[in-house]
């Protein structure tokens, strides 16, 4: 009996550090010009729009949010068809500052916020995630589809609307 609930909960502490490795999302070590740098230029390059998620590890919100978009097929389809997806790191470790502060201060909404970027780098859009809530727990994926759709470098493209 001791063997076996030994067992057990060596199985479930195993269990919840995989989890929460699973879930870190942002690096506060990372260098955030450099890598959104290689986003515009994969972005310009595959005809999408960079999508910064910008929040931490420690925001339920945006390990949520995460979680939903590669839940739903039809939100990840159009993520991975349209964008070019960062997580922007904001925590006591690196608040990014100088980020920030090129993108007008996003972080006034919360988190996470996302900052829509064009094919060149220049911000085309940012968005407060409260609008996109669904109650207290997760997000309206409706909304969040329709969010990202309106934004798409297809939908923004000045053909459509000659």
């Amino acid at each position: 009996m001791k063997k076996n609930l030994f067992f057990f909960i060596t199985l479930m502490l195993i269990s919840f550090s995989i989890c929460a490795q699973e879930k870190k999302l942002y690096n506060p070590a990372a260098d955030a010009k450099a890598d959104i740098e290689a986003a515009v230029k994969k972005a310009a390059a595959e005809n999408k729009f960079v999508v910064l998620q910008a929040g931490g590890n420690w925001c339920s919100w945006c390990l949520e949010f995460a979680k939903i978009s590669k839940a739903n097929p039809q939100i990840d389809s159009l993520i991975n068809s349209s964008f070019v997806w960062y997580e922007l790191n904001f925590s006591k470790e690196n608040k990014n500052e100088d980020v920030f502060a090129k993108y007008g201060y996003p972080q006034r909404f919360g988190f996470p916020v996302f900052i829509i970027l064009d094919a060149k780098g220049q911000r085309i859009h940012t968005q407060n995630s409260e609008y996109l809530e669904d109650g207290k727990k997760s997000y309206d994926q409706k909304k969040v589809f329709e969010f990202l759709q309106q934004l798409t470098p297809k939908s923004l493209a000045a053909e459509n609307y000659k």
